[in-house]
This record gives C-alpha cells, sequence and structure tokens, in this order.
C-alpha cells in the first residue's frame, strides 16, 4: 500500500437511486476535502469496489431497488473489508437501520434529511477510521516482514537446503495469490518464509531424505513428525501470528480431511495458506527427484482427494504458462543483492553452502565474498535474470 492513501484526498464512493441527491451531494462535497465518486445501485457499487478500489469510505442509501443498503454494506464487508460504510436512511427506518449496523459491519448512520455539514462530518469522521486501520496493517505488515526477513536471513546460515525452499514456496504462493486476487497474502507469504525453520533440528542427512522423497526409518518419521510442534512453539512468541501458525499448522493436511494432524477442518474450511502450501510443497518434492513440470503436476492429479482442485488447476496454469527467466552465469564480483540463484552453491567439501530459489541479500552477498575461498567455484554462480 503506497503512502499516497495516506497523504492524498480521501475517496468517498455515494451510492443512491435518485441521480439528483447524487448531484447535489457530488456538488457539495467535491472540494479538496474528498475525493467523489458515485453509483446508481448496489451492483454498480460494487464493481468500483472490485475493479477502482480502494475507497476509504462507502455512503450508501437504505432503500433502493434490487440490491439495498444492507446487502451492499454486507458484499462490500467482504470485498473491502478496510472500507468504512455508512448507511443513509429515512427518519421511519431508524429501528431497521440500527439492526442492520452489526449485520453489514457499519461504521455510522445518518438520518435524512440532514444539513451536508453533518454529512461532511460524519465522513471525515469515517476516513479518519479507515486511515487509522490501514495505517495499522501497512505498518504491521512492514514490521513482520521485517522481522521474518531478518530471522530466515539468519536461520539459512545453518540450513541452505531448507531455506532455499522455503524461499522458493514464498515465490510460488505470492505469485498463485496474485493470480487468484487474494486479499491479505501477506501472512501467507510469511507462513512459506517460516514453513521450514524446524527443519534446521534435523540432520543432514535426513533433511536431504525428506526433500527427495525418500523413505524413512521410524526414528527419522518421529523427528519429522515433531517439526509442526518445534514451530508451532516458537512462533508462540511472536505476537499477532495468529493467522500464520493456523496455515502452518494444516499446511500438511489433505483436502479430504487425511493427512497430520488428524481430525479437524478439511476441504475449503482449510486456510487458503494450507492448501497452497500442500500443493506448492509437494510439487517442490517432485521436482527435487528430476520429475518434469507436465510429469509433476500429473502425479498431484493423480493423488484423489489430496489437492484444492481449484488451487491445483490455477497453479498448473501458471506454471505452465509462466515464461522462464533468463539464466545467466556471473561471477562473484558481478553478483548483486535482489538475483535470485538458479542453482545450489557447495563448498570444496560438497557441503551445499546457498540454495537455488534463494534471494541474494545484503547480509547473503557479505557470507558469499566472506566463504570465497571455501566455495567450490565463484567463477560460475548461476542467477535468474527477470525481465
Amino acid at each position: 500500500m503506497s503512502v499516497a492513501l495516506f497523504t492524498s484526498r480521501p475517496r468517498v464512493l455515494f451510492v443512491d437511486d435518485e441521480p439528483q441527491f447524487l448531484a447535489a451531494i457530488t456538488r457539495s462535497l467535491r472540494t479538496s476535502q474528498f475525493d467523489v465518486s458515485t453509483a446508481s445501485n448496489g451492483t454498480a457499487a460494487l464493481e468500483l469496489l472490485r475493479n477502482n478500489g480502494p475507497f476509504a469510505v462507502l455512503v450508501s442509501d437504505l432503500k433502493m431497488p434490487g440490491m439495498g443498503g444492507v446487502e451492499l454494506l454486507r458484499e462490500a464487508h467482504r470485498i473491502a473489508p478496510d472500507t468504512c460504510r455508512v448507511l443513509f436512511t429515512g427518519q421511519l427506518d431508524i429501528e431497521h437501520a440500527m439492526s442492520a449496523v452489526n449485520d453489514g459491519a457499519i461504521f455510522r448512520f445518518i438520518v435524512k434529511p440532514c444539513a451536508i455539514i453533518v454529512v461532511a462530518t460524519t465522513i471525515k469522521a469515517a476516513a479518519e477510521q479507515y486511515r487509522l486501520i490501514t495505517a495499522e496493517r501497512v505498518l504491521l505488515e512492514q514490521t513482520l516482514r521485517g522481522s521474518v526477513q531478518a530471522l530466515t536471513d539468519v536461520l539459512a546460515l545453518a540450513s541452505p537446503m531448507a531455506f532455499g525452499r522455503a524461499a522458493r514456496s514464498r515465490q510460488s504462493v505470492a505469485a498463485l495469490a496474485a493470480a487468484m486476487r487474494l486479499d491479505e497474502s501477506w501472512y501467507v507469504e510469511i507462513a512459506a518464509m517460516l514453513s521450514h525453520m524446524a527443519f534446521v533440528t534435523l540432520p543432514t542427512a535426513t533433511l536431504e531424505k525428506v526433500f527427495r522423497g525418500e523413505a524413512l526409518c521410524e526414528t527419522e518419521q518421529a523427528m519429522v513428525a515433531r517439526l509442526p510442534v518445534v514451530t508451532e512453539q516458537v512462533l508462540n512468541n511472536i505476537p499477532r501470528l495468529e493467522a500464520v501458525r493456523e496455515i502452518l499448522r494444516y499446511s500438511r493436511k489433505r483436502f479430504d480431511g487425511g493427512g497430520e494432524p488428524a481430525g479437524g477442518p478439511s476441504g475449503e474450511d482449510l486456510p487458503w495458506g494450507a492448501r497452497a502450501l500442500k500443493i506448492i510443497f509437494d510439487l517442490d518434492t517432485i521436482e527435487s527427484e528430476g520429475q518434469s513440470l507436465l510429469q509433476a503436476f500429473e502425479i498431484l492429479r493423480a493423488r484423489q482427494g489430496w489437492y484444492d482442485p481449484i488451487i491445483l488447476k490455477e497453479l498448473a496454469e501458471l506454471r505452465t504458462q509462466q515464461k522462464e527467466p533468463e539464466i545467466r552465469t556471473l561471477r562473484l564480483e558481478s553478483i548483486r543483492p535482489g538475483m535470485t540463484l538458479a542453482a545450489d552453491i557447495y563448498t570444496k567439501y560438497g557441503v551445499l553452502y546457498m540454495a537455488r530459489g534463494q534471494e541474494i541479500t545484503p547480509s547473503g552477498l557479505e557470507k558469499l565474498n566472506n566463504w570465497a575461498l571455501q566455495l567450490e567455484d565463484t567463477q560460475t554462480i548461476r542467477v535468474f535474470i527477470h525481465d
């Protein structure tokens, strides 16, 4: 979200089936204080919310042909939850309006007829409420993203393999959320970034077997089974991550309810992020085994009941239509922050040092330079070049 939302005029959408009223409101309020848009019915208003938002305030008449004000504001709450909603009502409909406040999550209601100063004051209060809501959310998002990025940068030193997969998963789920127009996708990306944090507790040999989809012995199975518990224990110390914890808790669960943890939700009752990451994790494992992308999706489709069919279809279309970025081989001195590794980097002793899919951060570049003499080859570092 850009800073412009907080410095420009608040955008206000008025909805009423009376053209004269909309014209009067527009003349009165279209000043340096507000940026006013209008719609003559609920359908048109929802279309504006979807395609021309965000709006700070939505003001709707209670009684309109077709979609009434309460129904409109209820649907608007689903489409644009941050937008403050105000209801216009006549004197005889006050009881109806009061009962609708909770149903439509309405900020306030205004009784018609009323002075324009009352309308302006109400809208100003609603716009301030919108500013506070969005400012807090942006601050939370940016703070959490920065904190999680710092945490994963440090933990990547301990397990490049695990955090290489986490980085690839974040990129995939971000692209998928954008393609499916998912609101509030940032916490799904954070879940992906933190998804393999507990894998640093596994021995390297066990970790390699997990990522290659190889059979585990009983002891290794027990270690892997404890990973969600370890993740939960760590994240419990970080506030405001309830949605992230829920995603990770169910990210190994099948769409039909099978898998871990036993019991609990299934189908669309599972968080969207959990359903998406289940597919992305399994796809990454199959690709790591050397299967082509088309073969990998055939394997996923054959697993009846495992995955959300809509998300699986969307991801398959996204990946198969995605333009492959250029891969360029560079010397270490040409590597810059922001580049993404296209191949694993190993030490001279065959130990994985940094994994494909990891974005080169300033600290990651410092790490590469400090360990240059220990690396297998600093002349042929392969990176993705995006257009």
